[in-house]
């Protein structure tokens, strides 16, 4: 397993190095001047050239990344001009607004998405298969950003038992004791009940939203695998031999099926982080989808350039976790690797 963690790892410095470049290039061909944007509507030719040259944007590109790379060699990830705030700490303060939507919102689909899978596997041809198809489709076909706007319309505008959409804590709560950032696990530490139901509702629709959004290809996945698995010959010889068919699917025929589940887990939740950009502009979640929406309409780069280089981490990160799962579930794994 050190093997694998150490192969790994080093093919992961040159996909963060090829992010750098491509993000430091795609942010400089933006359409819109920040000097000018930061001088304002009435400023003229000649203050807009001191802000450009106090923001280094006169300098020659490669001038503009030597300085950049330097700085990510500190740690320092520029300070945002919208905000006047370090890029890093807004990240870091943000981000646990992000990872308890998007977790959230996993643990949901995989709640749902992997028994029905399952299910429909078991049962070819019946209502349950039906449905995992009819949910399946709808998941892929209807916009993230249209199941937020419908959720809300629904339990909050006509049914009235969701909060007001705007943001982790209704304006009459206090947030928790700051320990990991996510406000159900703090709430819980302070052992105050009423301030974790109120992030817990706060946190239902967004969630749902992005479980709707993941739910689909995750029992697509589990469906399609378990029927390779449940026609494979061990299964019917473990039938043959007068296993259980609990022992049948659950031992022998999901265990077996879950490498392309992990895999699928995987893929999902990188797309669920770009997902919940529009989630939380829709919710108002104050997480780093937003706060990188916000710097990307003003033309600031240095969050932007942030937003993407904590997201290469993270999938990156994600990827190297389910390499060891592979290890975990199929030893013959570590013997390829």
């Amino acid at each position: 397993m050190l093997r694998t963690f150490t192969a790994r790892l080093a093919t992961a410095v040159p996909s963060l190095i090829g992010v750098v470049i491509v993000t430091f290039l795609l942010t400089r061909v933006l359409p819109g001047d920040p000097a000018a944007y930061f001088a304002g509507p009435t400023a003229t030719e000649q203050s807009i050239a001191e802000v450009r040259h106090q923001l280094g944007l006169d300098l020659p590109l490669w001038a503009q990344f030597v300085r950049y790379v330097q700085d990510l060699i500190h740690g320092n990830l520029g300070q945002s001009l919208t905000t006047g705030q370090p890029v890093l700490n807004e990240i870091l303060t943000r981000l646990p607004a992000s990872a308890e939507l998007v977790l959230c919102g996993l643990v949901f689909a995989i709640g749902i998405a992997i028994p029905l899978g399952v299910l429909a596997a078991l049962k070819q041809g019946s209502f349950i298969d039906h449905a995992c198809r009819v949910v399946t489709t709808a998941g892929v076909s209807v916009p993230v950003f249209f199941t937020g706007l419908l959720l809300v319309y629904v339990f909050y505008y006509q049914l009235g038992w969701s909060p007001a959409p705007l943001g982790r804590l209704d304006v009459f709560f206090s947030a928790p004791t700051d320990r990991t950032g996510f406000y159900l696990i703090d709430a819980l530490l302070d052992g105050d009940g009423e301030t974790f139901r109120a992030a817990l509702a706060q946190l239902i629709l967004p969630a749902l939203t992005l479980g709707i959004f993941a739910l689909a290809p995750i029992a697509r996945m589990t469906r399609a695998a378990m029927l390779s698995v449940l026609s494979a010959d061990f299964i019917r010889t473990a039938r043959a031999a007068g296993l259980s068919t609990a022992t049948v699917v659950i031992r022998y025929g999901f265990r077996n099926a879950l490498l392309p589940v992990v895999t699928t887990l995987g893929m999902v939740f990188s797309f669920l982080l770009g997902a919940a950009v529009l989630v939380e502009k829709v919710f108002a979640w104050p997480g780093i989808g937003s706060y990188a929406v916000d710097a990307l309409v003003a033309s600031d780069y240095a969050p932007v350039q942030g937003f993407v280089l904590a997201m290469a981490i993270l999938y990156i990160s994600l990827n190297l976790v389910i390499d060891l799962l592979y290890t975990v579930i199929d030893p013959r794994m570590r013997v390829a690797a």
